[in-house]
């Protein structure tokens, strides 16, 4: 009897083991689900939406995108983290999945042991921003301003440790400068605010921006750029007005639950990687000001640590209170 029992389990195995193998090889055969843990509409979708539409084509499945906001990407991101590892559910975020477990007591996820980068390194470009009545041209006057009148203006915050965020953190920590915070829910409310005169100071995502600075109802000061961007020729980029400290440009990538297998992620790599190079994909996120390119897992898995530690030092010296 110990016999048969023996070999029945070690049947049992194989056959859990063969299984397995079998569904990896199979990868995908059902559709993807991808979380995008902040409003539909917003860059993170934009950017979402761009390339996994292109990556569902090659791989001849159907990608289905999900907006699953609230408490600063929280929600979403720890609906991921916590999925089943076998592939089929994807996080598409950007920075706050590196600090926000930093941020909140609770967050939900530990970015270093649960997540894992798999793809879609696009950078979200933005340009700092003030209304045109706002005496200072540059981002140098406006700092001296700033330091004349400490306290006086504000920042409107699309959100505690977004990309957002952490750009204005390394810029205000660079120039020695505080500003009053003032929270919003995304972007756009915040937007519209510095438009009506509301707000004093903003850091928007070039894709929002560009119609407003071309309409003349926002001024740019510093765009977060590695180098000018072609429709804002006469604007400098952060390091060329002087805070070479602050140019920080955030990415966005494309996660999965640290348990899933490593041919099923290195399968989701490929496809990433075919996508960024696509030629429309290419032309979308050019005309997005969110450029991308393709990247190995190691490359990944380098640039998501050292983001993490850069990040994560930058909320502890900010200031930013524990939520």
């Amino acid at each position: 009897m110990r016999g048969i029992k023996t070999a029945l389990g070690f049947a049992v195995i194989a056959l859990m083991l063969g299984g397995s193998a079998i569904a990896q090889g199979n990868y995908p055969s059902r559709p993807i689900h991808i979380i995008v843990p902040y409003p539909a509409g917003g860059i993170v979708d934009i950017v979402a939406r761009i390339v996994t539409e292109q990556v569902g084509r090659d791989l001849k499945q159907a990608i289905v995108v999900e907006a699953k906001p609230g408490a600063n990407g929280n929600i979403g991101t720890a609906a991921a983290a916590r999925s089943e590892g076998d592939g089929y559910t994807w996080l598409v975020t950007g920075p706050a999945a590196l600090v926000n477990p930093t941020l909140y007591k609770d967050a939900g996820w530990d970015a270093m042991k649960d997540l894992k980068c798999v793809g879609l390194a696009v950078w979200n470009q933005s340009v700092a921003l003030v209304h045109p009545s706002m005496p200072a041209r540059t981002i140098g006057e406006f700092v001296e301003l700033a330091k004349s009148k400490p306290g006086v203006f504000n920042f409107g915050n699309p959100g505690t440790g977004s990309s957002i965020d952490l750009s204005a953190q390394k810029l205000f920590q660079a120039a020695n400068i505080k500003l009053t915070n003032v929270g919003y829910k995304g972007q756009p409310p915040a937007l519209i605010d510095l438009i009506t005169n509301l707000m004093h100071f903003e850091i928007v995502s070039l894709e929002l921006a560009l119609p407003h600075i071309k309409a003349g109802s926002v001024k740019p000061l510093a765009v977060f750029t590695d180098k000018r961007v072609a429709d804002l020729p006469d604007v400098p980029t952060i390091a060329e007005a002087g805070f070479p400290e602050a140019a920080y440009v955030p990415w966005y990538g494309i996660y999965v639950p640290s348990t899933t297998p490593n041919a099923i992620v290195e399968k989701i790599n490929e496809a990433i990687n075919k996508a960024l190079q696509n030629p429309d994909v290419q032309r979308q996120l050019s005309v997005a000001n969110i450029p991308g390119k393709p990247m190995s897992l190691a490359a990944l898995a380098a640039l998501m640590k050292a983001d993490y530690e850069k990040l994560t030092l930058v909320v502890k010296t900010s200031g930013m209170a524990l939520q």
